[in-house]
């Protein structure tokens, strides 16, 4: 296996992180170029994403080479047309673990990827970060109070999905809607 290209796709979640250090270690394993992007969805506000995604490359240092882009469009998309676009040889993303109406309603960008992608893709699981920080919670002494999260993207909030979630699936909604009226005019006769 030649892994000269790694990309790692970020939505800033928990179960992002978890697939962060995994690709860091892979970047660093091979020698290989790091990518990480963030997808902006449609009709969303880009300007908080560059902030975050510029935190999220400067957490990652250390790895032979680290290239970012704030990307806009659908999720699954963007990120299996950048894989194309760079000759990306592996993709390590986080999942959610949605089931049920969750992920009906919000669908899986994972899965979406998976399906289409040109390379290898390894999904990371949310769980995959919990033994190390159950660890260090346990060998800090603390006890940790639950902090109200998104269903989404697990950020904290009060609400049961946050703001920035609402408004994406408000925007992956209505593209939807709006490719499928632009199917029906197109079968329609004329």
């Amino acid at each position: 296996m030649d892994i000269r290209q790694v990309l790692f796709p970020t939505d800033f979640s928990v179960s992002a992180e978890a697939a962060g250090r995994v690709a860091v270690e892979m970047a660093r394993q091979w020698g290989a170029t790091l990518h990480v992007v963030h997808v902006v969805p449609p009709m969303t506000d880009p300007s908080g994403g560059a902030g975050r995604l510029s935190k999220v490359v400067q957490s990652l240092g250390g790895s032979p080479g680290v290239a970012s882009a704030l990307l806009s469009g659908r999720p699954a998309r963007e990120i299996v047309a950048y894989a194309r676009d760079k000759a990306v040889s592996l993709i390590v993303l986080g999942t959610h673990g949605r089931t049920g109406v969750s992920r009906v309603i919000l669908g899986s960008v994972a899965e979406g990827v998976v399906r289409l992608a040109p390379c290898l893709v390894l999904t990371v699981p949310v769980a995959a970060l919990a033994p190390r920080d159950a660890a260090i919670a346990a060998d800090s002494g603390a006890t940790t109070v639950p902090v109200p999260r998104c269903l989404v993207c697990a950020a904290e909030t009060e609400a049961l999905i946050c703001e920035p979630c609402r408004t994406r699936i408000r925007g992956e909604a209505l593209e939807r809607k709006l490719d499928a009226e632009r199917a029906g005019r197109r079968g329609s006769p004329a």
